[in-house]
């Protein structure tokens, strides 16, 4: 079975831009592998740090179980997502455990450093999958086979300076929005932080909403995910794109 690992920064990533594709690769007959790397401790104004982290590893389990996914869990503090050996070490074991084919994780440019830091550290780890000098944490043993690394869109489909963001692949999950608002609805804990902190009132529906404008630029359906495949060096071959291979009739490209 083809296996595919999701890896973002915080509790409610894969679930706002990654999880209708994780849906629709589940129907493909692929293993979904799911990896939040902060544990959520500091997404409150009402709990502890302990107490926070609690919550947010359960929500967590849970939405991983909604969509059918193995569950990983977090490794550092929220803000405290940083390129280090240390961490590198742990990610590098997760895909070791997962040996996917695909990684999905967040955009190389996004809003905050926790996203593009966590997008570093998933890339080179998926780079070491098959170094064997490179130790991971624990001990893992590599594998051979090829990865391809796509990139999720920013949020608001832009760069932190404003630039557009284009998919190169976009991927429709109409019929899998409940299934993915189900999994996100998990997070109960979210929806303050976010109203609180972002002004996000009703997450669910800005999440519908999001993938409702990458519909929209896909300029074929009326909801979608947007990816960017990373290029092959050092991952797989050139001509690899295994998520498009996948999903034929339920990904689009965006005409150059």
């Amino acid at each position: 079975m083809p296996s595919v690992l999701a890896i973002a920064a915080h509790h409610d990533d894969i679930e706002f831009v990654m999880a209708g594709t994780l849906l629709r690769l589940r129907e493909s007959g692929w293993d979904l592998h799911y990896m939040n790397l902060a544990d959520g401790c500091r997404g409150t104004t009402t709990m502890d740090r302990a107490s926070c982290a609690a919550v947010r590893l359960e929500e967590a389990r849970t939405a991983a179980g909604i969509l059918g996914a193995t569950f990983y869990p977090p490794i550092c503090p929220d803000m405290e997502i940083a390129y280090t050996t240390e961490l590198l070490r742990k990610v590098a074991a997760v895909v070791r455990q997962a040996r996917p084919s695909i990684v999905l994780t967040h955009s190389p440019v996004d809003y905050m450093e926790d996203h593009e830091n966590a997008c570093r550290l998933a890339v080179s780890a998926a780079f070491t999958h098959g170094m064997p000098n490179f130790e991971s944490d624990p001990p893992v043993d590599v594998y051979m086979d090829p990865v391809t690394v796509y990139h999720a869109q920013p949020v608001g489909n832009a760069t932190p300076l404003g630039e557009r963001v284009w998919p190169g692949i976009y991927i429709d999950i109409g019929d899998v929005m409940e299934k993915k608002a189900e999994a996100l609805a998990a997070h109960v804990s979210q929806k303050r932080w976010l109203d609180e902190s972002q002004g996000m009132d009703s997450y669910i529906q800005t999440m519908r909403d999001g993938s409702a404008v990458v519909g929209e630029m896909s300029g074929e359906y009326a909801y979608a995910e947007g990816w960017r495949r990373r290029e092959h060096w050092g991952f797989c071959g050139p001509d690899d794109d295994p998520l498009s291979a996948a999903l034929v009739g339920r990904c689009g490209k965006r005409a150059s």
